[in-house]
């Protein structure tokens, strides 16, 4: 996360908290961020230097006007100003650690070989919440080659209970490497 990223991320989280909007903004965040996503050109739109700020900004202006909070627009306006869209995820990340934090939540990737069944998703957000003492949000992959069992990310911590980590733990005992 580039320190840009994390000052105006910070920054917008700090407002929308002491407004008590903060859960209504990431949810809009996270919205836009698939569609620039969806939508790289509008993105390159906005960081043309060849158009003029005021231009850039009213683009920004007709597109979001009336969509999103003002803070959400006028933050989006004051990144186009500045030349920054390019930095628009790493301040979602930022806002988005500052929520995580004020709320206590926890992000965890879990992949796994097939995609889990909502008793298995219970148990888990079960386990990881009795672990932490947080609220767990679960982000699932999908990948066939871990073979079975779970691979889990969470709190920058990697746990691997996965058929194919097993398997090199073995072949490793077995060869001396």
């Amino acid at each position: 996360m580039t320190e840009f990223g994390r000052e105006y991320g910070d920054g917008l989280y700090a407002l929308c908290a002491e407004e008590k909007i903060d859960q209504d903004v990431l949810q809009e965040m996270q919205t836009l961020k698939d569609a620039f996503r969806q939508n790289p050109d509008f993105i390159r739109l906005l960081s043309n230097m060849s158009l003029g700020k005021e231009e850039r900004v009213g683009i920004v202006d007709q597109a979001l006007k009336g969509q999103v909070h003002p803070y959400v627009l006028n933050f989006l306006k004051i990144l186009v100003e500045r030349g920054a869209m390019h930095a628009f995820e790493d301040c979602l990340a930022a806002y988005k650690e500052g929520y995580n934090a004020a709320h206590q939540v926890v992000e965890a990737e879990v992949t796994t070989s097939r995609p889990l069944s909502d008793s298995q998703r219970e148990q888990l957000l079960s386990k990881l919440g009795s672990m932490t003492g947080k609220e767990v949000v679960l982000k699932e992959k999908v990948d066939a080659s871990v073979l079975g069992g779970v691979l889990l990310q969470m709190d920058g911590k990697r746990y691997d209970n996965t058929v194919r980590h097993r398997l090199k733990a073995i072949q490793q005992t077995m060869t001396g490497e």
